[in-house]
């Protein structure tokens, strides 16, 4: 006995959002600002914005990566999971997206040994308390 077609979701992902921040737990990282670099990825469903071709049936993903961007450049915090955490609130604040990944990298993380990149993912569903 089968179960129900479950149709996976539609993305749309935004890929290497760019900001100079001053999050971090050292008192250098808060003066001195580091780039940290956002991918953010959107659950939805666009088959209204597919059949109305009008922007205002769909995410505006220029909308999101602007407001990604001001999080990665204003209020710092201690933890790259608080940024991610406020981010993926804001992609869930639009009530079509059903669940997002945010992934945070930090290649300047002040770190001893030589390293390419420190990365964080978080995802979350519409509905979960954060």
């Amino acid at each position: 006995m089968s179960g129900p077609v479950v149709i996976p979701p539609d993305v749309i992902e935004i890929r290497g959002i760019r900001g100079f921040g001053r999050h971090g737990v050292f008192e250098h990282e808060r003066a001195d600002g580091q780039e940290f670099v956002v991918d953010v990825r959107l659950e939805l469903d666009t088959r209204a914005a597919a059949a109305s071709d009008d922007l205002a049936d769909t995410v505006n993903y220029g909308v999101v990566a602007e407001q990604v961007h001001a999080a990665i450049e204003t209020d710092p915090v201690d933890l790259i999971e608080t940024l991610a955490q406020r981010i993926a609130d804001l992609c869930l604040a639009d009530k079509r997206v059903t669940a997002t990944a945010v992934t945070i990298h930090k290649p300047s993380a002040p770190i001893s040994v030589p390293f390419d990149d420190v990365v964080l993912t978080v995802q979350r569903r519409a509905g979960e308390s954060s």
